[in-house]
């Protein structure tokens, strides 16, 4: 009797094909958008997706001050940070989080999604906030991403 054998394909680092998708903000709820975005960050959208590799493509968003926030999160939502001296930690609400950055809202949200490890590092660094329609980065081509 002949047996089969299957066996699965792990990604290797250096055969990950990236492709550079755009993502327009404007409109849509913070976390609904943020949790796509980072399934794609982390390549789980793709059929050769290995939990130990960064397989994910690059997105771009654009219209980050335009995300919307539900119910009353914009006034009742505080985030916190740790100067590292005693007594430092710091708060500030998200509608003046957005006055300040307008681009944080969008990025503490997908950091929060990823792997806290280096490899979620590595994931967060081919994400690209703007606050505007304008980015830099027309020449890598990027495609409208469809959720």
């Amino acid at each position: 009797m002949k047996t089969l054998s299957y066996s699965t394909k792990s990604a290797k680092p250096q055969e990950v094909v990236r492709a550079w998708y755009v993502v327009d903000a404007e409109g849509e709820v913070l976390g609904r958008l943020c949790s796509k975005i980072a399934q794609v960050l982390r390549g789980k959208h793709k059929a050769s997706y290995t939990p130990h590799v960064d397989c994910g493509d690059n997105v771009i968003v654009i219209n980050a001050d335009k995300v919307k926030l539900t119910g009353n999160k914009m006034d009742d939502k505080i985030y916190l940070h740790h100067t590292g001296y005693p007594g430092g930690q710091r708060s500030i609400n998200a509608k003046r989080l957005v006055a300040k950055k307008p681009y944080a809202l969008v990025e503490n949200a997908v950091k929060g999604m990823l792997p806290k490890n280096k490899l979620g590092k590595q994931m967060f660094k081919k994400l690209f906030v703007y606050a505007d329609e304008k980015h830099p980065h027309a020449a890598q081509k990027p495609q409208p991403f469809k959720f």
